[in-house]
């Protein structure tokens, strides 16, 4: 059973979807993730040979919006919108057969004319922090004026590169690899921005599955080298692998193994869902956490959140591991996501409180050593919250996962001090619920609905709290609605927005769980 079975005929069998999405994540171990544009695109331009090329064409074109554009709102549909484009271009240039050429000449008017009227009126600042756009717009923009150049059908002149931008890293990228100089790990997930210096780099070597930087566009980018890799090759067989996911479109990265694992199994876990975890599971999660931490899946580097939430998983569920490994990412003001990072996360803070906070809780003793850290980062997280009590984040698009992540964490972990933070999150959730009973950014969704009744759940008694428990009824009902939003939308961070489905719907699973175990809502069908 997942979320898509609830309906108002009767209770949720929590347990029973529980069950299930513990043998998903062990089936399916390479993780559930949706299908990107941005990444489908670079297939299209770079691995026309591979399996299921017309299926990734086809779902360019069916998924462009009647604006011309791909994607969201809010400067989020500027990549995805991109890579489309100079992919149908690609075709056009190709002359790929199976193609019909009108209807792709539409299809990249239609986007080139959204895109110069972006362009012209973008700047660095005004686009989301998203990885890597910084690179993958001067990237894009480039490869697309050099079609323009050669195809007069498409009646739009060349693109401007945004204010706060330029092809300067790009160049310095590219002569870095030429030079057989090694990339910086985190660029190996974005490799695909190098272009031709990417092809069988030197310097960059896929891992025993085949992934370079846990991405078929990067992948496919170091493939590129040779113009039909032998079928036999580890790289090549990891993008057919991947293509048969979705039957063609592929998502923007692959394997998120620990990811994945890490972040079910501590929303499960915190919610106070009772289920058996299979054996392996917690063996493979302790496995994954070396000395510099744990990345969230083969071929990316290790990363202070994925690492977080895999020891809070493990203190969570009984089997405490200690977390030195997370002073690899310490500065002296908070936690990095990974060395280098430019700007910073509340959600990977925030999670970071947890997993020293749960360690601590599980190991007394153990307790003095991290409390002036857990201190630090209480205040540093405090002083981030907006005016509103909501907080931001670089990870996901929607202000209610960052809000959900730093306010339990402060509840929990952050002391006395950080009380009226909470309190402040709790009034911005319940100010901010939709008609409907949903919560959300640009509509409501079940993710976001379900990060806001957790919230509501989870930071204190609801007695003698005016709306809370009217609140988290209203979101119950809209949850036991909601059975079509199982898959979407995306609204994790990545180089694309990206839906990771089980880690969603673990989140829905735990909301679910604490509406019924609170009392506060009669599960009998026509009592909601």
């Amino acid at each position: 059973m997942n979320v898509r079975d609830v309906s108002l005929a009767g209770p949720v069998d929590v347990a029973a979807a529980v069950g299930e999405l513990m043998r998903d994540l062990m089936s399916r171990p390479w993780g559930q993730v949706s299908p990107s544009v941005y990444e489908t695109g670079r297939l299209v331009t770079l691995a026309p040979w591979l399996l299921g090329h017309d299926e990734r064409v086809a779902y360019l074109v069916a998924t462009q919006q009647p604006d011309g554009s791909w994607g969201v709102p809010d400067g989020y549909g500027l990549v995805p919108t991109l890579s489309a484009t100079e992919a149908l271009l690609s075709v056009l240039s190709r002359g790929d057969n199976g193609v019909d050429r009108d209807v792709l000449i539409g299809a990249v008017r239609r986007g080139l004319r959204v895109l110069s009227g972006w362009l012209a009126e973008t700047a660095v600042a005004t686009l989301p922090d998203t990885p890597a756009i910084e690179i993958i717009v001067p990237a894009l923009v480039s490869l697309i004026n050099a079609h323009l150049d050669g195809l007069s059908e498409c009646e739009i002149g060349r693109l401007p590169i945004p204010e706060g931008m330029s092809e300067g890293p790009l160049i310095l990228i590219r002569q870095r690899l030429e030079s057989g100089g090694a990339p910086p790990d985190k660029l190996l997930h974005a490799l695909e921005v190098a272009g031709r210096s990417a092809a069988s780099a030197p310097s960059v070597n896929p891992t025993s599955i085949g992934t370079v930087g846990a991405s078929p566009a990067a992948t496919a980018a170091w493939l590129s080298g040779c113009a039909l890799p032998d079928p036999g090759h580890h790289a090549r067989r990891y993008l057919e692998a991947v293509a048969l996911r979705h039957g063609g479109p592929v998502p923007v990265g692959l394997p998120i193994t620990v990811f994945e694992r890490g972040w079910v199994l501590s929303w499960l876990a915190r919610a106070g869902i009772q289920f058996d975890v299979p054996p392996e599971m917690l063996a493979d999660l302790r496995a994954a956490i070396g000395p510099e931490g744990t990345p969230a899946g083969a071929g990316l580097p290790p990363d202070a959140d994925t690492t977080s939430v895999a020891l809070y998983a493990l203190a969570l569920l009984g089997v405490p591991y200690e977390p030195d490994s997370l002073w690899a990412f310490e500065t002296p003001t908070h936690f990095c996501t990974w060395q280098g990072e430019e700007g910073s996360s509340v959600s990977v803070n925030a999670h970071v409180l947890d997993a020293f906070g749960q360690y601590a809780a599980a190991r007394p003793e153990q307790a003095p050593r991290y409390a002036m850290v857990l201190g630090r980062l209480a205040a540093w997280l405090r002083e981030r919250q907006r005016a509103d009590g909501s907080w931001d984040d670089r990870w996901h698009a929607s202000p209610y996962y960052a809000t959900v992540s730093c306010a339990l964490a402060l509840y929990e972990f952050g002391g006395p001090e950080s009380v009226v933070a909470v309190q402040s999150a709790v009034r911005w959730v319940l100010a901010t619920q939709r008609e409907d009973g949903s919560w959300g950014r640009w509509g409501g969704t079940a993710e976001e609905t379900a990060y806001a009744v957790q919230l509501l759940l989870m930071t204190g008694p609801l007695t003698g709290d005016g709306g809370r428990p009217e609140a988290v009824r209203r979101g119950y009902r809209y949850l036991l609605r909601a059975a079509d939003q199982a898959d979407g939308p995306a609204l994790w961070h990545d180089k694309d927005l990206y839906l990771p489905r089980a880690v969603v719907r673990a989140a829905v699973l735990a909301a679910l769980h604490l509406a019924q175990s609170s009392g506060l809502v009669v599960q009998q069908a026509g009592q909601l």
